[in-house]
């Protein structure tokens, strides 16, 4: 999947020309090639099989991978990298484990001979590479195969380089905040990886730390997101992925698309911590601040810049609190300059050298229009979505301003001192018992949905089936709700979108002013006609306050 993947950023290259027919196929070489049979029939050019792929006369093959038998290959063959050039080690496929005949240490996947030779002769005949510093080490690793490389970039890069500018929407599409920060926990795939083996053992750091998230990061103060290598996904099966990672889920993990979506969390994220796959290298390149989960050194090229990267690179330290250290590295960050400098040395050139080594190797002219990559899609929007019960603390600092603080978990003790507590509750939560205990239930949806009736018979349906709750809130927009105090009127909330406050809180800062000192049913009603007066009240999240205007009913 992974190698498919890259070589879905450089068919572009060929669009347009009416030269040209495009065909796939895939070795199955990999133990890893659940779903790249449905990604190459996405494409919607012909799929053949390997054996037909042989028989069949073509111009130039190109891979990004040295996996299967591509020596077999009767055309030309370009060989891309599926990652930040050849880094890691790996013990060719054909080599006996524990064989004496072994060499050690274990040879560097795309650099070393067993890897990019057949017979004495290299596999391919434009070995594509993205920085001068690979062709160094290439020629120190395998002279026979260095007039083979080819210094063309970094498609991959390039796409996120350019998509820099739409950072904002990005971040907006991941249900990030005005205020709020990003963080996307990264993992290769191997048992050393940050992920590790997919918590058979229990030992695995990212599944251990995943509880604690929790219990330390407040929701409207912290996004996360969840970036984990395709042989994960497709190793184990997107279901049993989502499976392992459904508490996360629930206490509001986005995970990210394998395929898609990674580039733009990397352009979205304030931090990422990550171990020693690509991708956190990529982070580091486009200037994130990167924390090291895992860092197995021995499976690295020693003379690679990415190892003397994850030596020098801020380390996680999984006994201590979390929090302080995303705070910490996100105060003290100083961008290092290897990733940036060693990702790429031609940045924003490969479509058009690539392009131009493609048309080379096959004898043919290049069309007359520039050479082009596709931009990185917008993704989908992934709104926020916690269903677990929410610890909600509350301090109203002056009359018309409160605090809000909400955690999907069970917040810090010290986190109490000087408030209230309460707590709130989505309606769709699997924890069903929540709901006896909740003071505040919510959900969303769109206003005119029949099954809800309208906001206001939701609201009432809710009062009246949970005699505890004090007040249910319905979500209409990302900025917009719909409440009704026990007792009191339908009210609208609505924050600038600008500068939005999830609406759930918004309705919790209400419980919270209305109800503050154990007042009566008088009083709310006196507070809530003050709140009408003076067009709405403040809430404060962390750093930021916005003010939340309150309305009569809504119509309808």
């Amino acid at each position: 999947m992974t190698s498919a993947t890259r070589l879905l950023d450089v068919l572009p290259l060929f669009d347009g020309d009416l030269r040209i027919q495009l065909l796939a196929t895939c070795p199955e070489s990999s133990a890893f090639s659940a779903g790249t049979a449905e990604l190459l029939a996405g494409t919607g050019v012909p799929v053949l099989p390997w054996e037909q792929a042989l028989e069949t006369p073509v111009d130039l093959a190109v891979s990004a991978s040295f996996g299967g038998q591509l020596e077999l290959l009767s055309s030309k063959l370009a060989v891309l990298s599926h990652g930040v050039g050849y880094t890691k080690r790996l013990a060719a496929p054909d080599t006996e484990a524990g064989a004496e005949a072994e060499p050690s240490p274990v040879p560097v996947f795309g650099q070393s001979p067993q890897w990019v030779l057949a017979d004495g002769v290299p596999i391919a005949d434009a070995l594509v590479l993205s920085h001068p510093e690979q062709c160094d080490r290439l020629r120190a690793a395998c002279p026979e195969a260095a007039p083979t490389a080819v210094l063309a970039g970094d498609p991959c890069f390039d796409r996120a380089l350019a998509a820099r500018p739409y950072r904002e929407r990005f971040r907006r599409a991941l249900g990030v905040r005005a205020g709020q920060r990003l963080i996307v926990l990264n993992s290769t795939w191997n048992p050393a990886s940050f992920f590790g083996d997919g918590g058979s053992g229990g030992d695995d750091l990212l599944p251990a730390l995943l509880p604690r998230l929790a219990g330390e990061f407040p929701v409207d103060e912290y996004r996360f997101a969840a970036v984990l290598h395709p042989n994960i996904w497709h190793g184990h099966g997107p279901g049993q992925v989502r499976a392992w990672l459904d508490r996360a889920r629930r206490r509001g993990l986005v995970l990210i698309d394998p395929l898609e979506g990674w580039r733009q969390a990397l352009v979205a994220a304030d931090a990422v911590v990550g171990d020693h796959g690509s991708v956190t290298f990529y982070a580091a390149a486009l200037g994130t601040p990167v924390l090291l989960a895992a860092a197995p050194l021995h499976e690295l090229d020693p003379g690679a810049p990415i190892s003397d990267f994850m030596r020098v690179a801020p380390r996680l330290d999984p006994g201590a609190p979390l929090r302080e250290q995303i705070d910490r590295l996100l105060e003290h960050h100083r961008p290092l300059p290897g990733p940036a400098e060693y990702t790429t040395s031609v940045p924003g050139e490969a479509a058009v050298r690539l392009r131009s080594l493609f048309y080379s190797m096959m004898g043919a002219a290049e069309p007359e229009w520039a050479a082009s990559l596709e931009p990185l899609p917008l993704p989908g929007h992934e709104p926020v979505s916690v269903t677990v019960p929410l610890h909600v603390l509350t301090r109203v600092t002056r009359p018309g301003e409160v605090s809000v603080t909400r955690w999907a978990g069970s917040p810090p003790s010290a986190e109490y001192a000087g408030g209230d507590a309460h707590i709130a509750v989505h309606e769709d939560t699997r924890d069903v018992d929540g709901l006896e205990l909740a003071d505040v239930v919510f959900r969303d949806g769109r206003p005119d949905d029949p099954r809800f009736g309208s906001p206001a018979v939701w609201t009432a349906e809710v009062l009246h089936r949970h005699p505890g709750c004090a007040l249910a809130a319905f979500t209409v927009g990302p900025s917009e709700c719909v409440v009704r105090p026990r007792g009191g009127r339908l009210l609208g909330l609505t924050s600038p979108p600008e500068a939005s406050v999830d609406p759930a809180a918004a309705a919790s800062a209400l419980h919270a002013l209305l109800g503050a000192g154990g007042a009566g049913h008088d009083v709310m009603a006196e507070r809530l006609l003050a709140l009408l007066d003076d067009g709405g009240f403040t809430v404060r999240s962390g750093a930021r306050s916005v003010r939340v205007r309150v309305t009569g009913p809504p119509a309808g």
